[in-house]
């Protein structure tokens, strides 16, 4: 069954690992992210953005899914259920679905509404007995339609929002969405090592995880940063293995493509990174 993600981000925080946060897109990136963890022992958080959601025809639709595939694949290690940089009717609409864990963005708007609006989901979320992710400082790049600048988190600011009881919090410390340019300028330790003397034991996020240099990924673990999320890695693995396939012009036979056989080598793909990433966070056999 579908748990929060507070027991394992707080034992990934004492460990000095993380735990990776695979966005899914449809029921073969699910199915591969589950059976990796599965094969690890790995615990995993699955994480849903609102347009992902809407796309898989709506949130209740992926409970069901990723309920079914919990049982159907006999998966035992801790699995999470996320909304992805939701908003605050999002996340509503999150928790009524059954999600075991939902992220407020409120980093777009002023602190005191950000802190007005986290206070309330809060509340909402310890009474559904949900986890709750706050975000200071956006995250550069673009995800969903939503943009962000890269701006560094006010720590001061991080304090205000981690002592609101919120589970974990992304802090904008340089990362961004996609693919990082070549005049990227690294993640800003100082800023997180700042907010982690702010905020004490709360597990950090890291967003934005595709294309970090793996001994910046280890130094953030080691400031605190105990999950870890990574999308655009997987997107890119699942269209070139696809395109790769198609190009070969395999498995035609006069009749088509067997769409089975045509999403397999992505989906192998992204086992590849679930694997690795899992590797790099130190989250194997930690289930």
């Amino acid at each position: 069954m579908l748990v929060t993600a507070k027991e394992m981000l707080e034992k990934a925080k004492a460990g000095k690992y993380a735990v990776g946060q695979f966005n899914i897109n449809n029921l073969e990136w699910t199915k591969a992210i589950l059976q990796t963890a599965q094969e690890l022992n790995s615990p995993v958080i699955l994480g849903v953005s609102e347009g992902a959601g809407k796309y898989m025809t709506g949130y209740k639709t992926v409970v069901g899914m990723v309920n079914g595939m919990l049982e159907e694949l006999n998966i035992t290690v801790p699995v999470a259920l996320h909304l992805d940089h939701g908003s605050y009717e999002g996340c509503l609409k999150c928790v009524e679905a059954g999600f075991s864990s939902i992220m407020f963005d409120g980093s777009h708007y002023p602190i005191d509404e950000n802190v007005e609006k986290t206070k309330e989901l809060v509340k909402i979320a310890a009474d559904n007995h949900m986890s709750l992710e706050a975000e200071v400082g956006a995250i550069g790049g673009e995800e969903d339609g939503v943009i962000g600048k890269g701006e560094c988190a006010d720590p001061d600011e991080c304090k205000r929002i981690a002592d609101l009881g919120v589970t974990m919090l992304a802090a904008g410390i340089g990362n961004i969405h996609g693919v990082y340019p070549e005049n990227w300028e690294g993640l800003s330790f100082e800023t997180l090592e700042a907010i982690s003397e702010k905020t004490g034991d709360m597990p950090l996020v890291l967003h934005g995880g595709t294309g970090i240099p793996a001994d910046q990924i280890k130094k953030a673990i080691s400031l605190g940063v105990a999950k870890i999320n990574v999308n655009t890695e997987c997107q890119i693995a699942f269209a070139q293995a696809t395109r790769k396939y198609i190009e070969a012009g395999k498995d035609q036979q006069g009749k088509g493509f067997d769409p089975r056989k045509l999403l397999l080598p992505g989906t192998e793909a992204i086992k590849d990174i679930v694997k690795e990433k899992m590797e790099l966070f130190g989250s194997v056999g930690k289930a």
